[in-house]
């Protein structure tokens, strides 16, 4: 799979780098043509003339090349990519990436990729437990990145914990699978929703819930990843997205999505509806601040239209219907009873009450259920990996 792919692999200056010459001699061995770029720190640990021997190009370390003055071109190397690897990533450089700090060749190159781009972070264990770097792994990872978790081994303190780099095999499997996954969504175009919507009360209030739309954006990034035209409707949330294979509609209300469904629904040749969408709406909206009194104030609520029901009647013979429940008490019963009354092919199930799984947390699990009642009951993981998880199975 790896065979005339463009790879930019970039080395950061951990004791993990004396891994890194066999994984670009296996990339090379595989068919891939590979640049490298090092940051100054890595040098102590690997020479450029060891890595641009087996990459068979120049090392990438500074800006400027020192004998000729020529400059090197990030946005270029950016650009020319088919995938980036960050491998071994240290703290600092997590940081640097995740913040924008450009003070090395290394963070501009990866600032404009344009390409999917793998992190693999290696450190002693107290720093990689550490809170800093776990929310810089998550911003990274909200971003759109695909983080290589490390491994849980031995380290070079003598500590022994998760922090250990991945080992070069295992680093190349997941770019395979990676370049395998991709072919299987070439061209496909598929619509996903996220995030919640708010149901204006007046001007300044509004009826809305828990949802950031993580799991909405985590899926849209994979489908883009796996060569997909993705269309992602979302409620309000302060995500972001970079693939340039994801077009973005932005709404509000439970309305304004259904409307937007209907619209981007009809060209769609898979539907992934993981949107929590409010099920009242305010019957009558303020168009001024309502005051407070000492008096009880009374809202009336009215149904929202159901976009999954509206959308399982109008669903194409060749077109697959994903939908999520998100459920308290009768899980299954609840989910299964869903798919069969709005003519799904697939839902997706998450329970409140599993620890580590629900609104605003990195790590979701699920269970994914067919029309003809087959179940795959996943584990606890991040919801990129959750994300990774549902496309296997939907597509």
């Amino acid at each position: 799979m790896l065979k005339g792919k463009k790879i930019v692999v970039g080395i950061t200056g951990s004791i993990a780098a004396y891994k890194i010459p066999f994984l670009v001699r296996l990339l090379a061995k595989g068919g891939a043509d590979v640049r490298v770029i090092m940051t100054p720190t890595a040098t102590d640990f690997i020479t450029p003339l060891t890595m641009s021997t087996l990459s068979m190009h120049s090392v990438i370390v500074d800006p400027f090349q020192a004998n000729s003055g020529e400059w090197n071109n990030h946005v270029e190397l950016g650009q020319w990519a088919d995938a980036m690897l960050f491998a071994p990533v240290t703290a600092n450089t997590l940081g640097k990436m995740a913040n924008g700090i450009a003070d090395n060749f290394l963070v501009t190159a990866y600032l404009s990729a344009k390409c999917p781009v793998f992190i693999a972070p290696a450190m002693d264990l107290d720093m990689f437990v550490h809170p800093s770097t776990q929310k810089n792994i998550s911003i990274l990872r909200s971003f759109g990145n695909i983080i290589i978790e490390p491994q849980v081994g031995e380290l070079a303190s003598g500590l022994s914990g998760p922090g250990r780099l991945e080992e070069p095999e295992s680093i190349l499997q997941i770019l395979n699978d990676f370049f395998a996954s991709r072919k299987l969504l070439d061209k496909k175009k598929i619509l996903i929703t996220a995030g919640p919507t708010y149901e204006k009360i007046d001007p300044v209030r509004f009826i809305g819930n828990y949802s950031t739309g993580q799991m909405g954006f985590s899926i849209a990034a994979e489908a883009a990843a796996r060569g997909a035209q993705v269309t992602l409707i979302t409620g309000p949330t302060h995500l972001t997205v970079s693939n340039p294979h994801i077009r973005r509609v932005d709404t509000e209300s439970a309305d304004e999505m259904y409307k937007a469904c209907l619209l981007e629904a009809e060209l769609a040749d898979i539907v992934i509806m993981a949107a929590a969408v409010a099920d009242y709406t305010c019957e009558k909206k303020s168009a001024v601040k309502m005051k407070k009194s000492s008096s009880t104030l009374y809202i009336e609520l009215s149904p929202t239209k159901d976009i999954l029901k509206e959308l399982g009647k109008r669903k194409r013979k060749d077109q697959v219907l994903i939908g999520f429940a998100l459920e308290t008490d009768n899980e299954i019963e609840n989910a299964q009873q869903k798919l069969q009354n709005k003519n799904l092919d697939f839902i997706v199930l998450n329970s409140l009450n599993e620890k580590g799984a629900g609104f605003g947390l990195d790590t979701n699990k699920v269970t994914i259920i067919d029309k003809a009642g087959h179940r795959h009951n996943g584990s606890l993981k991040t919801k990129q990996e959750v994300a990774s998880e549902i496309l296997d199975i939907v597509t």
